[in-house]
This record gives C-alpha cells, sequence and structure tokens, in this order.
C-alpha cells in the first residue's frame, strides 16, 4: 500500500475517533439511560466539552471529503511523490493536534493548527493535479 492511502486510512481512523469523542461526552453528560433511550425528551445544550468535540468532529467532516478525493485522484492517476505524502502527513497530524486543542478551547493555536492541516491538504490537491 502506498504511503497516501495509509495516511487516508488513518485519517479514516481518525474520523472513526472523532465521531466517538462526542457521542460520549454527550453521554458523560446526560447520562447512559439518555444515551440507550429514544431521546425524546429536550435536553439541555451541550456542555462545553462535548460542544467543542461535536464542532471540531464537524469541522474535519469539512475538510475530510477533499481529503480523501485528492488522495484518491493522485493514487488512481498514479501519482506517487514525496510531496503527496509529506502533504498527507502534515494534514493528518494536524488533524489529530485540532481535536485536543479544540477541547481546551486555546483560541488562535486552533485556527493556526487548522491552517497547517489545509496546507498539507493543498500540497496533495496540488500534486495530483500538477503532475
Amino acid at each position: 500500500m502506498t504511503t497516501d492511502l495509509q495516511v487516508l486510512a488513518w485519517a479514516l481512523v481518525l474520523a472513526f475517533v472523532q465521531i466517538l469523542l462526542p457521542a460520549g461526552a454527550r453521554t458523560l453528560q446526560y447520562g447512559l439511560p439518555w444515551n440507550a433511550g429514544p431521546r425524546d425528551e429536550a435536553v439541555p445544550p451541550p456542555n462545553k466539552l462535548a460542544g467543542r468535540l461535536d464542532r471540531a468532529e464537524k469541522n474535519l467532516f469539512e475538510t475530510l471529503p477533499l481529503f480523501i478525493g485528492a488522495v484518491l485522484v493522485a493514487h488512481l492517476a498514479g501519482v506517487e511523490t514525496g510531496r503527496i505524502a509529506l502533504g498527507a502527513w502534515i494534514y493528518f497530524w494536524a488533524r489529530v493536534v485540532y481535536v485536543p486543542i479544540y477541547a481546551l478551547g486555546i483560541p488562535y493555536v486552533r485556527t493556526l493548527v487548522w491552517i497547517v492541516s489545509i496546507v498539507g491538504l493543498g500540497m496533495v490537491l496540488y500534486a495530483a493535479v500538477a503532475s
């Protein structure tokens, strides 16, 4: 398996983890009976942690389809360069770092980490279409 596909697989693992994190935080907040029940009753807004984890998940899902597409275009076109692998790893690790920074509510650094992930995504896109 190529490096770009390995990173893509790890990005999908990260996406799965990011689905579980806000779900777990909501369960801690509202309780297991709420999680196992039909959730028909109105609930108070999520606490800060659950809300941040939910927004971090949504943020990942805004760029993940682009990352998947860029990696697949490069792979299907037979383009395999160090720039694609580097961009993919930059995207992935920035997204990993983004989660706790967002969960802790650290401003500005969160935005910088997001920008780094976009740079990594841009590297993959550029290498995929320029080759």
